[in-house]
């Protein structure tokens, strides 16, 4: 139960990435924006939308890639440390 738990936990912030990087694709709510938060609009593309008028616009990519490498590094951490395996003494021969 534990794996599934963790398994969904990582679909959510995959899908969570995935929204906020250009590829997303899917138009899933009204164009007032997900809650009515007009910043999140249904087409996704937010990185792009906040490094808009910046000089870091044209490593877009390069920033969305570090960002999901370094946050799936940090959950793998959080997870291992949540979850650590309960260690069993072997019996002494």
């Amino acid at each position: 139960m534990k794996r599934v738990f963790l398994l969904l936990l990582m679909a959510v912030f995959g899908i969570i990435a995935l929204y906020l990087s250009r590829f997303w694709f899917l138009d899933l709510w009204s164009r007032q924006g997900l809650f009515g938060y007009s910043d999140l609009r249904p087409g996704g593309g937010l990185l792009d939308r906040w490094l808009r008028g910046t000089e870091f616009r044209p490593f877009e990519l390069i920033i969305w890639i570090v960002s999901v490498f370094l946050l799936l590094t940090w959950l793998q951490k959080i997870v291992d440390f949540l979850f650590k395996p309960k260690s069993h003494d072997a019996p002494d021969p």
